[in-house]
């Protein structure tokens, strides 16, 4: 699994701990919502404050 982080057009670095721990997290929330496909294969995050 691959998760970039992108802030202000900026790409953050991440370690693999990161990496997991945040693409597990965001994984667990889509999956558990009605209308995503077990099969995905690319999830986009935006959010704007």
């Amino acid at each position: 699994m691959e998760v970039k982080l992108v802030v202000d057009g900026e790409e953050i670095e991440l370690n693999p701990f990161v990496m997991r721990i945040i693409g597990k997290v965001v994984e667990a929330l889509a999956t558990s919502l009605k209308g995503v496909r077990e099969d995905w294969n690319n999830i986009e995050i935006e959010v704007v404050r």
